[in-house]
C-alpha cells in the first residue's frame, strides 16, 4: 500500500469547489499528496469563474472536467472531502470522512467566486500542513 496520502474531494457537480480544492491541492502539494475530484451529480463542463478565478492566483485547472463519483475513488481515498455531497456519498470503514460548508458558485460571476476560492487555498494549507508533516 502506498505511503502517500491520497485526497478526494466530492460535490455535487464537480464543476467549482471541489475543482479549486483539487487545483490547490496539487500545486502547493506537489507530489506528496494524491488528489483527485469527484461529483454525485457531474455537470457538463467546469465552472468558467472558477477557471477565472483560480488562474488568477496562477494555477490552471481550465483542462479539468467533472468526473462521476464511485465507490472505488472513495474507498481507495485516505481523506474524502465533501461539499454538499450529503448522502450521495458512499461510506467506507477506515476512510477520514469531513465536510467542508462552503457556499457554492455556481451562477456566480468572478467577483463572487473569489472570497470561496481563498477560503478553499486557507483550508487545503491547512490540510497540508496536517496530512504532510514538516521535516525538521
Amino acid at each position: 500500500m502506498s505511503t502517500t496520502p491520497s485526497v478526494l474531494f466530492v460535490c455535487v457537480h464537480n464543476a467549482g469547489r471541489s475543482q479549486m480544492a483539487a487545483g490547490f491541492l496539487a500545486h502547493l502539494a506537489g507530489d506528496s499528496i494524491e488528489v483527485r475530484s469527484a461529483g454525485s451529480a457531474p455537470a457538463e463542463t467546469i465552472n468558467s469563474a472558477a477557471v477565472e478565478a483560480m488562474a488568477e492566483v496562477g494555477i490552471d485547472i481550465a483542462a479539468q472536467s467533472p468526473k462521476i463519483l464511485t465507490p472505488d475513488a472513495v474507498e481507495s481515498s485516505t481523506v474524502v472531502i465533501t461539499m454538499g455531497c450529503g448522502d450521495a456519498c458512499p461510506v467506507f470503514p477506515g476512510v477520514d470522512y469531513r465536510d467542508w460548508a462552503l457556499e457554492d458558485p455556481a451562477g456566480k460571476g468572478v467577483d463572487a467566486v473569489r472570497p470561496i476560492r481563498d477560503e478553499i487555498r486557507g483550508r487545503v494549507e491547512a490540510l497540508i500542513a496536517e496530512l504532510v508533516p514538516a521535516t525538521a
